[in-house]
């Protein structure tokens, strides 16, 4: 039967993509770390690493090994902390996927406070604008910009989210405040695809509009960069411009209309009987940064 002790070093360097950092965090030496492995390969008669001089990375087995392995581990977390009624105190890897710009922006910049107070844990955040498979993935939780609704895992709305309409105080000034949805199409417009239509709800209830303009990107953050540098008018989360907006460099456009109505921040995880503590306490943590009223609508 393999040793649960080379599976936790295996996870370890899988985690930091390092034998030597893995070590320390464990406090083996790179050598024990390295011999812990080669037994788990030897055991289950594949390699589950790739070795070079400059980094290491999972096999396809190794990938699959993990996730599975991983979630055990967390399992065995889960039961322990159950029995001794742990909550502060954790340790092991959290994995979480988050978008990549609101990671980026409102992710990343607070992972120090939380990583200071549980020095025992690892943090692998992974940012993806793709749809995340959270079992599959062997992820712990994944943040989400999205109406749940109908959603199979168990959610926890973190914050509401805003989307408004915007433009650059210095393309205001050129072109005009527009006053009505009809002026729009005397502006240059701003959609993050060239086929997207913006939906938005107004005094008189939802109403959906194709802009037009003259940049074509798959890019949002290309749209952000081009509304900031005065390009057009763009429909943009509060969470992505809230700064801007603050500064005065970017101003809201129609504000009687906005964008976003059943679309939350949400911690998404899988449907487990208890939750893991880590799990917990990092929920917890962003509950308490965003809020019914998150800081970049403050």
């Amino acid at each position: 039967m393999t040793n649960l002790g080379d599976l936790e070093v295996f996870v370890r360097v899988a985690a930091c993509n390092s034998m030597s950092t893995a070590g320390r965090s464990l406090g083996l030496s790179p050598a024990v770390v390295s011999k812990r492995i080669k037994r788990l390969e030897d055991r289950l008669g594949t390699r589950l690493l790739q070795r070079t001089t400059r980094q290491i990375a999972l096999t396809e087995a190794g990938q699959g090994f993990f996730n599975r392995v991983q979630s055990i581990l967390s399992g065995i977390e889960e039961a322990e902390a159950f029995v001794s009624g742990r909550s502060a105190k954790v340790q092991g890897t959290l994995k979480i996927s988050a978008p990549t710009s609101f990671g980026r922006m409102h992710v990343a910049p607070h992972l120090i406070g939380f990583m200071e107070a549980h020095p025992d844990l690892i943090v692998q955040l992974e940012l993806s604008d793709e749809f995340t498979d959270i079992v599959g993935g062997g992820y712990d939780l994944a943040i989400r910009i999205a109406d749940l609704s109908d959603s199979t895992l168990v959610a926890r709305r973190l914050a509401p989210v805003r989307r408004i309409l915007c433009a650059s105080a210095d393309y205001i000034a050129r072109h005009g405040m527009p006053q009505s949805l009809d002026e729009l199409k005397t502006h240059a417009c701003l959609p993050a695809h060239n086929h997207d239509s913006w939906r938005l709800v107004g005094p008189g209830g939802p109403v959906t509009l194709k802009p037009q303009g003259s940049l074509v990107t798959n890019s949002s953050e290309v749209i952000r960069e081009a509304v900031i540098a005065g390009l057009g008018i763009a429909l943009r989360s509060t969470w992505d411009i809230g700064e801007e907006l603050k500064s005065g460099r970017l101003t809201q456009v129609l504000p009687a209309y906005e964008s976003g109505r059943g679309v939350s921040l949400s911690a998404v995880y899988p449907s487990r009987e208890f939750l893991p503590a880590k799990v917990r306490l990092f929920i917890d943590y962003l509950a308490s940064l965003y809020g019914p009223t998150p800081y970049w609508d403050r």
